[in-house]
């Protein structure tokens, strides 16, 4: 869209035609003059100092005039609006990858599906709702692994995550490096608000860092830590003794997480079903919710340079028009 910031300054269009009018009066009240000897005024034109000027040259004056108030009037260039990423939180995403997740006890339109499968499902959702966040992802077994580092991307978070195997990061789970490498991550990064989502179906049984310790260092550093334990709390299995009830979840560490996040002033959540886990995610949107501020604008550029170009070139033109041969044809 093209705009003037000061249009009133076209008024001074106006100008030469005064100018012109105020001579032309002067010439003829100059007319009703009597004047002596004709033949020494008339000698005037034909003498060096009166060279005159061509009507190109009258025209080209005129253009650079109109340049000129053109270029004064401000002319501004207003593009299409464009989404800046809005005032957030920076959010890291942590999801366990050891073995454990590949047991079959959730349940997707009624048929059993690994752990895994439904992190992935319920996932990208929550990445999808977070507008304005930046999102990173940490993928932790015996080892943790920075995934993708913080971005505004959310297609590409998503990507990364539909893209994670089970055993990735190998079949034992190192609670403790995820959480540390997360406060490498963000110790330095200037945010109101930094998060960790930590997502795990087990206790810390790799690494090099415990996993309070590591929680306590994450509060030093006002890193807020939300923990989920996932897996079903009883399921059914058949074996050569008939049909028995075991606990699939047996594993997971409760009372670390709730300490973890405790000390963060975070919250731990147990999801042990599709449901359920979608409820987790909700309820961390709730407590973390986005910034609903307006984050577009609209780019400007000035174009009064352009203007004023032209009429230094033809003002360039009429100069060496005057001092050289030119003048003859123009």
């Amino acid at each position: 869209m093209f705009k003037l910031e000061y249009p009133y300054a076209l008024i001074f269009l106006v100008l030469p035609l005064i100018t012109m009018w105020i001579k032309t009066n002067s010439v003829q009240r100059l007319r009703a003059l009597r004047i002596p000897n004709f033949s020494a005024v008339k000698s005037l034109d034909s003498s060096p100092l009166n060279t005159g000027t061509s009507v190109i040259a009258n025209i080209i004056l005129i253009l650079m005039w109109c340049l000129l108030c053109f270029a004064l009037s401000g002319p501004k260039w207003i593009d299409d609006p464009i989404e800046l990423p809005r005032k957030g939180r920076d959010i890291i995403l942590a999801i366990d990858v050891s073995g454990s997740m590949e047991r079959e006890d959730m349940l997707v339109g009624g048929r059993a599906v690994d752990r895994l499968s439904v992190v992935k499902k319920v996932a990208n959702k929550f990445v999808d709702k977070r507008t304005g966040d930046r999102l990173g992802l940490i993928l932790f077994g015996t080892k943790a692994y920075l995934q993708t580092p913080l971005t505004f991307d959310r297609k590409t978070v998503k990507h990364m995550i539909n893209d994670t195997t089970i055993s990735l990061a190998g079949p034992l789970t190192a609670i403790g490096d995820a959480i540390g490498l997360t406060i490498k991550r963000l110790r330095n990064v200037e945010s109101d608000s930094k998060i960790l989502v930590l997502l795990t179906d087990g206790a810390n049984t790799a690494g090099a860092v415990e996993p309070i310790k590591a929680a306590e260092m994450a509060k030093d550093n006002n890193i807020k830590i939300y923990t989920v334990g996932l897996g079903a709390d009883a399921i059914k299995v058949k074996s050569i003794f008939g049909t028995r009830t075991i606990n699939p979840s047996a594993d997971l560490d409760d009372e670390s997480l709730k300490k973890i996040s405790e000390l963060t002033d975070g919250k731990f959540f147990r999801a042990m079903s599709t449901e359920q886990l979608e409820n987790v995610y909700q309820e961390i949107d709730k407590l973390e919710p986005n910034d609903k501020e307006s984050g577009a604008y609209r780019p400007e550029y000035e174009l009064f340079h352009w203007p004023l170009t032209i009429a230094f070139l033809l003002n360039i033109f009429l100069l060496i028009r005057k001092l050289t041969p030119l003048s003859r044809w123009i």
